[in-house]
């Protein structure tokens, strides 16, 4: 089947992302910045006086930190509000992610084991020529451990390994159907104090569209961090995933950026979007979150 023109709706969406880009750079540029290399110079300053780490967190954005939690600290990471919108020929549908948490666990230096849920997940969908109809329900469960392989705290050159999988505990419609398994290697570098380059690739084995098997996918998301003052930092990242269902491969490409503000230093809020680039991804993004170090 040929896919219709998608430029109109792209530019839509692409505008979108711009002015929010923008209206992140004017909320920063009404603060005064601070010199570069302060905040990991305080950031260090206080563990070596506690001998804890500052908190990483794994919000927001599409890629994974390498860095991992102190021994004895959880950390409780929460999507207030997920919103995400796909048009397709003849039909639009949205999905909305409220209070989708994740539970990480410090159990070494560089060690922690993780969970997630999605306890409310609602789905639309809308046909040009029949209505529309709504989903309820909850999502899929997942679980995971991360093993930091060099420099936990995610200075310099750090890198990471994830074995992970998500369990059939919610409603079909709204899940995989099966569960699924798969690993990824978080990798950070460190440029200097305020900006660094992260790399997420991915593999998995993702339930068959069908529902009766399991096939190969992987993804690659890359990005750049840059600390914009000592409470406020923003990433961009491009991100592309390969999907071999065996009722037809597929390739979906992102652009995203996120914005995290900590209110102070185990408290983190964050908000970002995500703009689909091709047909087969969904259009456009939308999510704020928290998360709260304990």
């Amino acid at each position: 089947m040929t896919t219709p023109s998608i430029a109109p709706r792209r530019a839509g969406a692409e505008r979108t992302l711009i002015s929010l880009t923008a209206l992140f750079a004017a909320a920063v540029s009404m603060v005064e910045p601070v010199p570069a290399g302060a905040q990991a110079q305080a950031q260090a300053g206080a563990q070596s006086a506690t001998g804890v780490r500052g908190y990483c967190s794994d919000r927001p954005g599409l890629g994974t930190p390498s860095c991992t939690i102190d021994r004895g600290r959880i950390s409780v990471e929460t999507g207030l509000v997920d919103w995400q919108r796909d048009r397709s020929t003849g039909s639009v549908s949205d999905l909305a992610l409220i209070g989708e948490t994740l539970v990480r666990i410090g159990v070494g230096d560089a060690i922690e084991i993780f969970g997630g849920a999605r306890p409310l997940a609602v789905a639309r969908i809308r046909e040009n020529d029949a209505g529309g109809s709504t989903i309820r329900g909850t999502g899929d469960a997942l679980m995971g451990v991360k093993v930091n392989l060099a420099n936990p705290d995610g200075s310099g050159f750090s890198v990471a390994v994830m074995p992970f999988a998500t369990l059939p505990l919610g409603n079909k419609a709204l899940g995989a159907g099966r569960w699924t398994a798969g690993i990824s290697v978080p990798l950070s570098y460190a440029i200097r104090d305020d900006i660094s380059l992260q790399l997420t690739p991915r593999i998995d084995a993702s339930a068959d569209q069908a529902g009766y098997g399991r096939h190969p996918a992987c993804g690659l998301v890359a990005g750049v961090g840059m600390a914009l003052r000592d409470a406020v930092s923003i990433t961009h990242e491009l991100a592309v995933e390969r999907d071999h269902d065996p009722g037809g491969p597929t390739t979906r490409s992102y652009l995203a950026s996120s914005l995290a503000w900590m209110l102070r230093h185990d408290l983190q809020f964050d908000f970002g979007a995500v703009l689909g680039l091709d047909a087969a991804s969904p259009d456009a993004r939308f999510y704020v979150g928290i998360a709260r170090l304990f």
